[in-house]
């Protein structure tokens, strides 16, 4: 009889723990599951969201679990995700209010997701008999959301352009450059002719400066200024001191224009000014040339210094020096130092013209002139003459190897990934160039690791090949360097769609807002802004590139977007058609688009894919 109670009490906790079972997956029916973002977005390179549980009061029983196995199903494979637990003990209240749990995920993307399903399924479990039931499946958020794949390209490349100069680089400019030439001429004691025979010691007689100054005239030199500069001794009084500092550069500048007379200088007299400068009552000159004098002491010098800046006329600190032992020694050897006319003339530097340099070029690209016809910049700016790629690159070969510096091999780098930018435009493996251009742009960085030019081409390469990361991390080397402002606009053109991959959204935002507002850098700004859910901002920046781009398909399908995320069924669908009209491939695409997914069974839908 014992015996028959005991089979009869396994008996009966199996049958009620059985009954429990069953009753909690029929009553997982009316359980509330709910997925956020619901379809599920892809940012970055993960899929982040979350789901939240709530069960029917009543559904838990004692000493029971309810759970959820979650995973996403795609193409056959399947991502198996942390499982939800509900354990009955922990719900004592759970007859009287709904049990809830709420579980975020993250799980990394994989080819293929963009059309899968998460999957959630219940099981009722009865841990101490090691018994469960299954719910069936229930595929809770359809598809995955790729709007950011949407990013358009903005690739950039840098030229170091010809006319930067270091100590290593020898720049070249086609722009009008002038360049000094002086004459100094030396008069006698209280003299302001031009006596031809006349020098001091350590220069050349003004004979030999006027048949220089007349074989400089007599060349034509295109000239753009002539400054004369008068000055005077500190010795006599004033008057005569005044008059011989105006007096001596107008002797220089009438012999200058009677020079341009006899050689028929004609309308060229009219281009050139003439700057009088006299220098009255000065001592500055005067006191340089005493501190490099080594012929008194420092003690002598400072008593010629107490007068010089002391009280007093100029007559009277004149009669002061003149009492000193030492005046005669500097009467004698200073004095006639600051009896001149100097003269500058800024002639126009004489430059080969734009065809003697693409000539020039050619031929050595040939081997028909020594490499070092032409410096360095003058190379370069033959590059920046040509409109094609191919004579770009064998300028800047030939650059590379006659001026091996960081600037010539990150210029035959831009040529290469130029290259690779059009390859990709046009549906070409640009595989080949970009290795090159990357070789190239790491043989700059060798050279000048402080080189915003080459990281940030480099960056710019490395994103075309698809190492996003590596990518940014040069881009961003860059531009804490300063680079030139139009390669910061270029270089930020493409960090913000690497920000954009990266799911870094603000950043790119930032990025593209100190950009060329080109209609690719406001679509991509729209992007930022729309995967930010601002979708304010979004629909504005769109717009903008739609005004400077009617036909710019991708900006209706941005705008499309963000009036289906907003609910706004019509403006999504006016939006797509356009988008549609410009692109009738993107028809197949909005098709497919699980963001339009509450809209694809209306007729407006329907009628913008028409």
């Amino acid at each position: 009889m014992r015996r028959l109670s005991f089979v009869l009490a396994i008996f009966s906790t199996l049958f009620f723990s059985g009954c429990a079972l069953n009753q909690m997956v029929k009553m997982a029916k009316d359980q509330d599951l709910k997925v956020t973002p619901n379809p599920l977005e892809l940012h970055g390179n993960s899929v982040d969201f979350e789901v939240s549980a709530t069960l029917p009061v009543k559904m838990l029983k004692k000493n029971l679990v309810y759970a959820y196995e979650a995973r996403y199903e795609y193409e056959g494979q399947s991502y198996e995700l942390d499982r939800i637990e509900f354990v009955a003990n922990d719900f004592p209240d759970r007859d009287t209010n709904q049990p809830r749990r709420t579980k975020e995920y993250s799980m990394p993307y994989s080819p293929g997701m963009e059309d899968g399903d998460l999957v959630l399924q219940g099981f009722a479990i009865d841990p101490r008999k090691n018994k469960e039931k299954e719910t069936p499946p229930l595929a809770v958020a359809p598809g995955l959301v790729t709007t950011p794949w949407l990013v358009q390209p903005a690739h950039y490349a840098a030229f170091v352009n010809y006319e930067y100069k270091d100590d290593q680089v020898e720049g070249w400019t086609p722009r009008e450059e002038l360049e000094p030439v002086n004459v100094n001429f030396y008069f006698p004691q209280g003299i302001s002719q031009l006596r031809p025979s006349f020098s001091i010691e350590g220069e050349e007689s003004n004979r030999e400066k006027q048949q220089m100054l007349s074989a400089f005239i007599a060349e034509k030199n295109v000239t753009r200024t002539v400054t004369i500069t008068g000055s005077h001794s500190p010795e006599g009084a004033e008057r005569v001191n005044t008059n011989l500092a105006k007096e001596r550069p107008d002797r220089v500048e009438k012999y200058y224009r009677d020079m341009m007379d006899r050689y028929d200088y004609k309308g060229m007299v009219d281009s050139i000014r003439f700057i009088i400068k006299p220098i009255i009552r000065s001592y500055d000159e005067f006191k340089n040339l005493l501190n490099q004098y080594d012929k008194i002491s420092a003690a002598e010098k400072q008593e010629v210094l107490n007068i010089l800046n002391g009280s007093g006329s100029f007559e009277d600190k004149e009669d002061a020096l003149h009492k000193l032992s030492t005046y005669r020694r500097i009467f004698t050897d200073l004095y006639p130092d600051l009896r001149y006319a100097k003269t500058e003339i800024l002639k126009v530097m004489d430059k080969k013209t734009d065809a003697e340099i693409a000539v020039l070029a050619k031929m050595i690209v040939d081997g028909r002139a020594p490499a070092d016809t032409l410096i360095y910049g003058e190379m370069a700016y033959a590059a920046h003459l040509t409109p094609s790629l191919s004579e770009k690159e064998a300028i800047y070969k030939v650059a590379t190897k006659q001026y091996p510096h960081f600037a010539s091999h990150n210029n035959l780098g831009a040529v290469y990934l130029a290259m690779s930018i059009e390859d990709a435009k046009a549906g070409r493996d640009a595989t080949s160039n970009l290795e090159k251009a990357v070789t190239q742009f790491e043989i700059s960085v060798r050279n000048r690791d402080a080189n915003a030019h080459a990281h940030g081409n480099l960056g710019v390469a490395y994103m075309m090949q698809g190492k996003i990361d590596q990518g940014y991390d040069e881009i961003t080397k860059a531009m804490q360097m300063n680079p030139p402002a139009q390669h910061a606009q270029g270089f930020n053109s493409t960090k913000g769609v690497i920000e954009i991959k990266k799911g870094m959204y603000d950043e790119a935002i930032s990025s593209l807002s100190s950009v060329e507002e080109s209609p690719t850098n406001l679509f991509n700004r729209g992007l930022g802004y729309l995967l930010k859910q601002e979708y304010d901002a979004a629909t504005n920046n769109f717009e903008e590139a739609i005004d400077k781009d009617n036909d710019f398909a991708m900006a209706y399908y941005g705008n499309a977007i963000a009036a289906a995320k907003r609910g706004n069924a019509d403006q999504m669908a006016s939006s797509l058609k356009s988008a549609v009209n410009a692109d009738p491939d993107l028809k197949e695409k909005a098709m497919k688009d699980i963001v339009f997914v509450q809209f694809v069974d209306t007729e407006s839908f329907r009628n913008a894919l028409q």
